[in-house]
């Protein structure tokens, strides 16, 4: 997911992350296993392959060599599942190494770190906190999200009933993803500082739980996570809070050392269009996508899969970037201002030599 996208705001586009569905604590620990296991047997084999150095400012190569292979994070196996279901796995003109059940920024991050991962579909957000890191990634796809993508959902037997009371409650947040910056930005909206708030530090994967047991408040959750919370817990007195607030940006990143493999680079340039070519056959074809994923792969019912499917966001690709940038930058500056990173220029984060390949492969409907 999206996972796919959403402008994270400009404050007023957004991408979507990636579409979990409800977890309990042992479906949570069988994930957190899983992940690690997936970074584990990753850096046991780092994916390198050893081919020439290209340099930042030179031109793409067209042609992938031969033996060339990508590990490709695949989030709870939606990637690989959206190419398979459209046909175009097969049209994949490399070796695919592995499909890491990775999803949340920090764990894609981790897997770049340990070479056991070349690319990854996030937010716009955690390529600006690998930076943050000292870690050089760079973006290769962008799909943009212009209606919102998240809602705020409370614990059980919670009164809140607004953004405005907020103030003095503990607060699930993630800096280092879509989720924090969301609510960040509703935060800014309604007037409220950090410091009227207590933000609670937890990954996403850990916000279902955090309700659960009462240990926050309030957590940002992807619209399509959010029904099977409301079915275990609404009868208990949770409930959601809409917020206006949109996660601008999806998009592929990659690490900056792996983008100096020219074989590697020239597959990246392959798999943007398809990567695009997919996320759009997803978008048009619902009711297969809500059998095969949903209700296959997440256990849920059809019902629940096609109220969850009539959430996700048209997606929209676009030619030029500046308005992905513009929004990265407004980001960043948010982020300095609450004291959670130092400024700097993320235009240097875009590699705009991959602008335009993902639009130009799909109809003109979902080019931006």
């Amino acid at each position: 997911m999206r996972n796919p996208a959403v402008p994270r705001s400009a404050h007023d586009v957004s991408p979507h992350p990636g579409i979990h569905s409800g977890l309990d604590r042992r479906t949570l620990l069988r994930s957190v296993l899983a992940t690690g296991a997936a970074l584990g047997l990753g850096a046991c084999a780092a994916p390198t392959s050893g081919g020439a150095t290209l340099a930042a400012d030179a031109a793409l190569p067209r042609t992938v060599p031969t033996g060339t292979s990508l590990s490709i994070a695949s989030g709870l196996g939606e990637t690989q599942l959206e190419l398979q279901l459209s046909g175009l796995l097969k049209t994949l003109p490399f070796n695919v190494s592995g499909w890491p059940n990775l999803s949340a920024g920090p764990d894609v991050l981790a897997g770049f770190r340990a070479g056991s991962l070349d690319l990854g579909v996030n937010a716009g957000i955690p390529p600006i906190e690998a930076y943050n890191q000292g870690y050089q990634t760079r973006i290769v796809a962008i799909n943009l999200t212009r209606s919102p993508t998240y809602v705020f959902a409370t614990k059980p037997h919670s009164t809140i009933e607004s953004v405005a009371d907020f103030r003095g409650k503990n607060l699930a947040f993630s800096q280092g993803q879509a989720q924090g910056v969301v609510l960040l930005r509703a935060l800014e909206q309604a007037g409220i500082s950090n410091k009227d708030v207590n933000l609670v530090n937890l990954t996403s994967d850990q916000f279902l739980v955090a309700l659960e047991a009462g240990q926050v408040d309030i957590a940002p959750l992807p619209v399509t996570q959010l029904p099977n919370y409301l079915n275990s817990y609404g009868k208990d007195g949770a409930h959601s809070i809409d917020t206006t607030v949109v996660d601008f940006l999806t998009l592929l990143w990659a690490p900056q050392s792996v983008l100096q493999d020219a074989g590697k680079a020239a597959a990246i340039a392959a798999f943007v269009p398809i990567w695009a070519k997919a996320t759009v056959w997803v978008y048009e074809n619902p009711v297969e996508w809500e059998q095969d994923f949903y209700v296959k792969t997440q256990s849920i019912s059809a019902a629940q899969a096609k109220s969850v499917v009539q959430l996700s966001p048209k997606p929209w690709f676009p030619e030029n970037w500046d308005s992905a940038i513009a929004w990265e930058k407004q980001t960043v500056e948010l982020l300095a201002q609450g004291g959670f990173i130092k400024t700097f220029d993320p235009t240097s984060l875009f590699d705009r030599r991959f602008e335009g390949l993902a639009a130009a492969a799909v109809p003109a409907t979902y080019r931006s």
